[in-house]
This record gives C-alpha cells, sequence and structure tokens, in this order.
C-alpha cells in the first residue's frame, strides 16, 4: 500500500514536471521568435522592401551662400509613384510635384496651374525622396553600421549624382522607421539635411 502511494505522488510529480517543461518550451519559442523579428537585418529588409509610406519631412538645404527650410508631405506607393506636396515656406505652399511612371505632373494649388509632362523619360531621381534612396541600395553597394539605438545605411551617389559624395540613413531600432536623412556633398560637408517628423509605413 505504501509502495502504491510512493507510485502515485511519483507519477503527478513527473506530470508537473512535464507541463512546466512543456510551458517553459512554448514560451521561450515565443521570446526567440520575437526577438528574431526585431534584428537590425529584418528592419533594413523591411526599409528596403517597403510597399508605400506616408511622410512628413523637414527639409534644410544649405549652400555657400544661403540657408533654406522646407516641410514638405511625401508620398510612395510602389513602384514609380510619388508625391510631395510643399507645406512650408508660404510663397510655395501648395506646389505638388507627382510623378506616376513616365508622366510627370506639377501643380500649384494657389495659382491653379498645373503642367504635364507625359513619357518624360529622363525624370531625375529626386534626391529628397526616400524610394530614391531605396533605389540607390537596390542598385548599388551600401554599407550598414548601427549604434545602440540606430541602424545606418550609407551609399556613394556619385554615378546618381556627381555633386554628391554619399547619403546615410537613420533608422530607429526601437520602431523600425528611418528618422534623418544626411546627403553630402563632395567636400563632406552636409549639403541637405532632412528630419522625418511623421513616418507612415505601407499604409497607402
Amino acid at each position: 500500500m505504501k509502495a502504491k502511494k510512493i507510485f502515485y505522488i511519483v507519477s503527478i510529480f513527473i506530470i508537473i514536471i512535464i507541463f512546466f517543461i512543456i510551458f517553459f518550451s512554448k514560451n521561450m519559442a515565443n521570446i526567440f521568435k520575437t526577438g528574431n523579428n526585431n534584428t537590425s537585418q529584418t528592419i533594413v529588409n523591411d526599409i528596403l522592401n517597403i510597399k508605400s509610406y506616408e511622410i512628413m519631412a523637414e527639409i534644410e538645404i544649405k549652400s555657400n551662400k544661403n540657408e533654406n527650410k522646407y516641410i514638405i508631405k511625401q508620398k510612395y506607393i510602389s513602384p514609380e509613384y510619388n508625391y510631395q506636396e510643399v507645406i512650408e515656406p508660404e510663397n510655395i505652399k501648395g506646389v505638388i510635384i507627382e510623378r506616376d511612371g513616365n508622366n510627370l505632373k506639377i501643380q500649384n494649388t494657389n495659382l491653379n496651374l498645373t503642367t504635364m509632362f507625359n513619357n518624360y523619360e529622363y525624370l531625375s531621381e529626386n534626391v529628397l525622396d526616400l524610394s530614391s534612396f531605396i533605389q540607390e541600395c537596390k542598385n548599388e553597394e551600401y554599407k550598414q553600421k548601427e549604434n545602440s539605438n540606430e541602424i545606418l545605411l550609407e551609399i556613394s551617389s556619385k554615378k546618381a549624382n556627381p555633386y554628391i559624395a554619399k547619403k546615410i540613413l537613420y533608422i530607429d531600432k526601437k520602431t523600425a522607421k528611418p528618422t534623418k536623412m544626411e546627403i553630402k556633398d563632395n567636400n563632406q560637408n552636409t549639403e541637405i539635411h532632412i528630419q522625418y517628423t511623421e513616418v507612415k509605413i505601407n499604409n497607402l
């Protein structure tokens, strides 16, 4: 009788151990799975394969003589739709540049003016646009660096534009979204600084 009681106790103890092993294994699998989804390379791959985005960008352009600041709303839908609208400064507010394939439309909503360019084969890549940077990364080699908070993607843009030495995109590790871009000229001075204040990815 005593042996039977011991058998039951041992059996219950083994069942409890098995239950905890199964529970622990499932939770560890979920932890590792979640962690893998947030790796630096996964974040970079997601950025380079964006299907669409909507961005508010504060842009600072420096030259030898002056410095200009703009606020621009950007939209992109893969593969060839781009939309840019000037929000500030006031004197060019409402200017919209819209590209759909090889068709380019320029509007001034304040003056109610529209200009169309159909089958315009020589559309220059817009250095201010995130999609242009992504396309360059796909066509050329890029350098990937990181610190504790950010991932940096760096490309040389001399082939696309001889006056631009490199572009650097900063990506926040926590949000997995771009935060800013720096575009440097051949003298390695910051020529254009773009701060992304609002970023919505794959929402269009």
